[in-house]
Parts: C-alpha cells; structure tokens; sequence
C-alpha cells in the first residue's frame, strides 16, 4: 500500500543569507518531504521586508511573523516598533521570534525585557500569535508571561530547552511547546525528558533552518526545512509514537496555533 503523506509544519528562517543560493531546492526538498507549512521568523528590521517578500511569493506554504530578536535589538532604530506595527497591520504575521536570552554576552537584561515586552504587548492588542525564544532565562520569563496574561492569541515556545516541570506551567497560560533537531541529539537527556512531558495538543516540532541541524547532518551545510522529517522520526520514537500519527498531530496543533494567520 502507498504511504499516506504526512503533513508536517515548522518554524524556521528562510530569510537567512545562507539559504540563499539553494532555497528553492531546499524548498522542493521540503515539499517532497511532506512540508506543508514553514513558519518564517524575522528576527531584525532589516530581514522584515524580505521575510513579507517570501510570504507573497510561496502563499500556502509560508506563513510570515516578524519579531525582534534578543541578539538583534542593540543597534534597532527609533521608530523600530512603530515600523513592526505598521508591517503587522498590512499583513497576517506572527509576532516573533522575540524574547529573553541570559546566555548572550554582552548584553543588557532591562533592555532585553523591554523589546520583549513591548512586542508581546503589541501581539495581544493586535491579537497574534508569538513565537518566544528564551535561554537561560527560564524563571523570568514565566514570570513575565503570567504578569503579561500568557498567550491569549495563541503561542509557542520555540526549541524548548527548559525543564520539563515548567511545561504544564506554560500549556496553562496557552502556549504550545515546539522541538528542533536537538532532541535528534542522543545525549540530550533534558529535551528528550521535556519532549516526553508535553501535552499531545501542545507538541510542535520544527528545524529552526539553517540553525540546530539534526544529528549526523554534514557542518558545512545549513540545516533545511526537509529535516523536519527526521524531528518527526526522534519525537516519535521518544514518545513511543506512530510517525504519521505524529505528524497529523502536530500539523493540527500548528493550525491551532497560528490559527490567525492560515
């Protein structure tokens, strides 16, 4: 019998430079890999536009959200939320990828958390859905996101790397828990632990493309959406799943998710 093709959503950064010379290969590569759906996450002012550009180009496959990065917001201009909102109102985007990460160096804490916030304000007055980054910031976040009233409009934590105790924490202020090709890695005891702690209707997987390749894949090259399909293979083994099951799952938690822009 023929096998049944899996639908499968991820988040990653097509924007990236280092996509470039092979995105539309690498986009094909995807497609044929069961990809339905590639969340593009701006990280900076400078990639907004493009991550828009691609939007329009591949309608149905990528869906746009536009966010400032923790690593990116030194440097942003003036008026760079007011240029966010303007670019949010003329468009279904997600809010991100924004959020909070202790492990850069240098940098500075208040300035992080403000961006932060300001951003996770506007996706709730707007009514988005968010896409968080967080390292080693793990208490201050949840505390800020309980302040801030969770994800009212839908959420998730990118490539979780936090401790399997806060996950019922963040599933109950609405977010949704989302895996990369870290947990591909065998030694990564903590995510496998996390990944098998999530809630079925919260699970999201993902590539993070051209960042957090899978295990085996060659350094030379950036990760591709197409990995996608080896996250599946490593979230259902670890929880002792079926992968076409898997793979309906997550793809029907993705659209719950962003459900406001697809």
């Amino acid at each position: 019998a023929q096998r049944p093709r899996m639908r499968k959503e991820g988040q990653c950064h097509l924007q990236d430079e280092r996509l470039a010379p092979v995105l539309d290969d690498a986009l094909a590569r995807a497609r044929a890999a069961g990809v339905g759906r590639l969340l593009c996450c701006g990280v900076r002012e400078a990639d907004w536009e493009a991550v828009l550009a691609l939007a329009r180009e591949r309608p149905g496959l990528v869906v746009p959200s536009l966010g400032l990065h923790p690593w990116c917001i030194t440097g942003r201009l003036p008026g760079w939320l007011d240029t966010l909102e303007r670019l949010l109102v003329g468009a279904p985007c997600g809010v991100g990828e924004i959020g909070l990460d202790r492990a850069l160096e240098p940098r500075d804490d208040s300035d992080q958390e403000n961006v932060f916030l300001a951003q996770l304000r506007l996706a709730r007055r707007l009514g988005r859905p968010v896409s968080i980054h967080c390292r080693k910031a793990w208490g201050r976040m949840l505390e800020l996101l309980r302040q801030e009233g969770g994800a009212p409009h839908g959420g998730a934590i990118h490539s979780y790397s936090g401790a399997p105790d806060s996950i019922p924490t963040l599933e109950s202020m609405g977010f949704h828990i989302s895996f990369s090709g870290a947990i591909t890695r065998p030694g990564n005891l903590r995510g496998h632990l996390a990944l098998a702690a999530v809630s079925p209707d919260r699970l999201l997987i993902e590539t993070d493309s051209p960042d957090l390749a899978p295990a085996g894949w060659p350094r030379e090259r950036p990760n591709e959406p197409a990995n996608l399909a080896g996250v599946l293979r490593a979230a259902a083994e670890i929880r002792g799943a079926q992968e076409p099951g898997l793979a309906d799952r997550t793809w029907t938690n993705a659209m719950r998710c962003f459900r406001a822009l697809v």
